[in-house]
């Protein structure tokens, strides 16, 4: 019988498969989920001010604001789901959380390259993205979240 064999019985009985992490959320780790949290709400923000936009105002393009809203809706989700995990201490939410980030930079380098306020708030998104970057790298939130070096077979 194999471990994962092993270990089937005892997750079929709402066993954790990892135990969770004990002792207070290190601030790195709560400073990294606040600023996810509040890239997900900006996100959240900007796709209903589109699609309310696309319904009662006079866009352009109805039909492309409304759709653009409900896709910025709808990526809203990973950095709000991603935060909440970093703010409960769930191993899973670091790796969504640093793809937020990731994807984050090339919007900010867009947004500072149109100019104008634009401007500001490519340097402001570029800031947050590059803190939380550093703050999931560091050792302090891994071991917080339960992620450890891999154990030789």
């Amino acid at each position: 019988m194999t471990s994962q064999q092993k270990q089937s019985p005892k997750r079929a009985a709402g066993a954790p498969a990892v135990p969770e992490p004990d002792g207070p959320r290190p601030t790195r780790l709560s400073a990294a989920a606040a600023l996810t949290g509040i890239e997900g709400l900006a996100l959240a923000a900007l796709g209903t001010y589109m699609l309310i936009n696309g319904l009662v105002g006079a866009p352009d393009s109805p039909q492309q604001a409304e759709m653009g809203g409900a896709t910025i809706l709808a990526l809203a989700v990973l950095p709000l789901v991603a935060a909440r995990g970093l703010w409960l201490r769930r191993r899973w939410s670091r790796g969504p959380s640093l793809i937020t980030q990731i994807v984050a930079l090339p919007v900010a380098w867009t947004l500072v390259k149109g100019g104008g306020l634009l401007i500001a708030a490519g340097a402001a998104l570029a800031v947050a993205a590059l803190v939380v970057l550093v703050l999931l790298v560091n050792p302090t939130a891994t071991e917080a979240l339960g992620i450890g070096p891999r154990e030789a077979p």
